[in-house]
C-alpha cells in the first residue's frame, strides 16, 4: 500500500505560499503541484483563489520576470519566448505585455554578439552548410526568421 502526505486546506496554502516565493509561477505550475498533491478540485480552485488575493500569484508578473530570465540567460528571441509562454498557458495580453520589457538596443545587440559568437565556434568548411548551421542555431532559440537571414548573409556574403 503506498501511502503519501494529505494536506489540510490552511496545509495547502501556506505550502504553496512557500512555492510561489521561492520563484514566480503561472498558474498551470500552481495547479500541477496541487493534483501531485492529491488536492480535489474544490480546493484546488480555494488555494488558487488565496494565493491571487494575496498577490502570490501574478500571472503578468511570472511573463515579465520569465522574459527577462531568459533573455538574459538563454539568449532566447521574441518567437521562442512566445511559443514558451503560450506553452504556459499565458494570455495573449501578458505576453505581449512582457515582451514590451525587452529594450530594441539590448534585443539587437544580444543577438549580434550571439550570432557571432556561434559562427567562430562553427567549424564546417562548406560555406552553405556553415551558413545552415548559424541559421538553424539563431531560429531554435526563436530569433525572428528575417534577422537569422540578414545576418547570415552580412557573416557570409
Amino acid at each position: 500500500m503506498s501511502t503519501y502526505k494529505t494536506y489540510t486546506l490552511e496545509e495547502a496554502k501556506r505550502t504553496l505560499e512557500r512555492y510561489c516565493v521561492y520563484q514566480e509561477r503561472c498558474h498551470q505550475e500552481v495547479q500541477d503541484k496541487l493534483r501531485q498533491m492529491r488536492m480535489i478540485p474544490e480546493a484546488v480552485d480555494e488555494v488558487i483563489l488565496h494565493l491571487l488575493q494575496h498577490n502570490f500569484l501574478n500571472e503578468e508578473r511570472f511573463a515579465k520576470a520569465y522574459v527577462r530570465g531568459k533573455f538574459k540567460n538563454k539568449n532566447w528571441g521574441r518567437n521562442r519566448l512566445t511559443q514558451e509562454l503560450k506553452r504556459r498557458q499565458i494570455s495573449k495580453f501578458n505576453i505581449t505585455t512582457a515582451l514590451k520589457e525587452l529594450e530594441e538596443l539590448d534585443y539587437y545587440g544580444v543577438f549580434d554578439s550571439l550570432a557571432e559568437r556561434k559562427f567562430e565556434t562553427i567549424t564546417e568548411s562548406d560555406k552553405y552548410k556553415k551558413r545552415k548551421k548559424l541559421a538553424d542555431f539563431l531560429l531554435y532559440r526563436g530569433w525572428e526568421s528575417n534577422l537569422v537571414y540578414e545576418k547570415v548573409t552580412a557573416l557570409m556574403p
